[in-house]
């Protein structure tokens, strides 16, 4: 799914007026209309609406679900803020509202005439929608506050964008109604992706209005939601004569004394990824437990007794599809060293995770040497310690896409929405996933299933939007199972299966 920002969404809805055609007061009330179905399907006629209506076309959106509220026996009334110009649709509305209903129209003029409230309501925000880029000021901001102030006793619904909110650049520190719905209009919203918003969205609902499919179609997107049919084009489905040989041989590194279950999950889910041969590189002090825990994975050791409770070993044989290293390998200087040595030698793309990005973020020179296509797969913290410390979310995945462009590598950086950035500028969020996957040895379990996908000849682009939506979806049927708060890292991988199933 593309994420359009505000300025493309403007344009979709003038193209739709003019080649559809429609008037933009009968697009206005096709937008509302979608949003007033969605609350007499989740509501009922019990609770009383109270609809705060801005002066543009968010307002105006807010006036027509009034009417149709009314029409529909609801009780329902229009708190209308007063100053300020208003748009030409908006007047309509106004009129046509206060035609059919004049008693259900009550004016905003200050804070002071928001009203009392009873229990049970549903408030409606339809104050600011899309076009916002400032933040609220004044007695403006003192109703944002009072709504907020009510979250606790009623169900806030934004329409299109909960007030405050600006789709495309930071609204940190300025006043944001916090919803619990937010019904916004045919496509998200990249605000509502990233995690200085937590909280503000609430439940995010996308309401197809109609606008026009050839400007969707055709108009470019820089970002992007991964969706079903999107890994449906990407699946790779199995040569009925494939053998082992077909679908790659995989090393990871991985592992040190004390963190060899890093390894173990890393190597459990790249077999569950559908590799066909792995062989798992391990400190001396861990071939026991490799051999036993994955027997179906080779093993090899370092040579040196001595280092045998961490990786100390040149790996430069490039018969290996795919080569994932990080989990669980310490930062310890001598395998700085053959990590530096191992980038030298292999030269194709590969997943990189953990402590092979901390000591990358100790010796930077080293991302230069990183092969072109590569997979890095950082969380918040790590990104940071790798390229620094940005103001805001919005700063954070412009330098992600920065970095990604200027090193020609793809490079997630997790989230409840992990974003992923590829070279030729695209950033695709991933929906998948869920707080009970917060539990040690998760990304472990990534850097295995993006490592088993890039083994098996799937591009960096198609391995990483594929191999984290697995991992989300198997994480969403396992907690679907177990409970988020029972789940550990090794319930993703027995899930893998179903996901599979289920997803593709």
């Amino acid at each position: 799914m593309k994420i359009f920002s505000a300025a493309q969404i403007r344009a979709a809805d003038a193209y739709t007026i003019q080649h559809e055609p429609i008037s933009s007061v009968d697009l206005m009330e096709r937008a509302a209309n979608a949003c007033t179905v969605w609350i007499e399907d989740n509501f009922t006629p019990t609770h009383p609406v109270y609809i705060i209506c801005g002066k543009g076309n968010n307002g105006g959106d807010g006036l027509v679900i009034t009417r149709l509220l009314l029409d529909q026996g609801w009780n329902a009334s229009a708190w209308v803020i007063q100053g300020g110009r208003t748009s030409n649709d908006h007047e309509v509305n106004l009129q046509r509202l206060h035609e059919a209903y004049p008693n259900h129209i009550h004016p905003l003029n200050d804070v002071k005439e928001f009203p009392e409230i009873p229990d049970r309501a549903i408030i409606v925000d339809a104050i600011f929608g899309t076009g916002l880029n400032k933040a609220i000021e004044g007695w403006l901001a003192g109703i944002i506050h009072k709504i907020n102030d009510q979250r606790y006793r009623h169900i806030i619904v934004s329409v299109d964008t909960p007030s405050g909110l600006q789709a495309d650049s930071s609204s940190l520190h300025t006043p944001v109604v916090q919803a619990h719905h937010t019904l916004t209009f045919e496509t998200w919203k990249l605000a509502f992706l990233l995690p200085e918003n937590a909280g503000i969205t609430g439940k995010v609902h996308v309401l197809p209005i109609g606008l026009h499919p050839e400007y969707l179609t055709h108009t470019p997107a820089r970002f992007h939601l991964t969706d079903t049919a999107t890994i449906q084009t990407i699946y790779q489905p199995r040569d009925p004569f494939g053998h082992k040989g077909t679908y790659g041989h995989a090393l990871l590194i991985a592992g040190s004394y004390g963190k060899m279950g890093a390894a173990l999950l890393s190597a459990g889910a790249c077999l569950r990824a559908g590799v066909g041969l792995l062989t798992c590189h391990v400190p001396g002090c861990g071939y026991d437990i490799m051999q036993i825990g994955e027997p179906a994975a080779m093993c090899i050791t370092d040579r040196d007794e001595a280092m045998n409770v961490h990786f100390h070993q040149d790996v430069t044989d490039t018969k290996y599809a795919a080569v994932g290293i990080g989990p669980g390998l310490g930062t310890h200087t001598s395998t700085a060293a053959s990590l530096e040595k191992l980038l030298e030698a292999y030269r194709q793309p590969m997943v990189i995770d953990a402590d092979a990005l901390n000591i990358i973020s100790v010796y930077p020179y080293l991302l230069s040497s990183i092969p072109v296509g590569s997979i890095l797969t950082p969380h918040p913290k790590e990104f940071e310690r790798l390229f620094g410390a940005t103001a805001n979310d919005f700063e954070r995945i412009e330098l992600l896409s920065k970095k990604s462009a200027e090193l020609g590598l793809y490079i997630l950086l997790k989230g409840r929405y992990t974003a992923i950035a590829c070279p030729d500028g695209a950033i695709y969020f991933n929906p998948t996933g869920n707080p009970g996957m917060a539990t040690g040895g998760s990304g472990d379990v990534l850097t295995g299933i993006l490592t088993g996908l890039l083994a098996q000849h799937y591009s960096p682009k198609a391995a990483i939007i594929m191999g984290v939506w697995l991992h989300g979806f198997a994480g969403d049927l396992a907690a679907a199972s177990l409970s988020q708060e029972a789940m550990t890292a090794g319930d993703i991988i027995n899930h893998l299966g179903q996901a599979f199933l289920q997803g593709i």
